[in-house]
């Protein structure tokens, strides 16, 4: 009589211990980086959605939802930088006549965007 394993096409290889263990195959992966955006979203999910963090991985597509979330934020973080710095004229004519003043504009612009990103694109489903 057959197991489930075998009728779904699945085979055993007999091992020198004389256990016979499940021929497993793991499907290629997803080769894109996830990134300081994909791990922020990783460590959301395993906190605040345990189950569906779970199922990601059980599917096998965990990698491909935080390579996903890391792309959504690196161009929303581009997007609203750029953005920002045209509302507010932080321009390269600045950061050469007024370093410091470019520094400290380009940080709060940073600061508000990365806020943003995380609301939208990391702390959501």
């Amino acid at each position: 009589m057959k197991s489930l394993f075998e009728e779904l096409g699945g085979t055993y290889t007999l091992s020198k211990d004389g256990m016979y263990y499940p021929n497993l195959t793991i499907e290629e992966t997803d080769q894109r980086l996830i990134g300081k955006w994909g791990r922020m979203h990783r460590t959301y999910l395993e906190e605040a959605h345990p189950g569906l963090y779970e199922r990601l991985i059980l599917n096998s597509s965990l990698h491909r939802h935080l390579a996903e979330a890391n792309e959504r934020a690196e161009a929303m973080m581009e997007l609203l930088t750029k953005q920002m710095k045209e509302r507010e004229g932080v321009t390269e004519r600045l950061k050469s006549e007024q370093p410091m003043v470019w520094v400290g504009r380009m940080n709060n612009i940073c600061s508000r965007a990365e806020e943003i990103v995380m609301e939208d694109v990391i702390n959501t489903l």
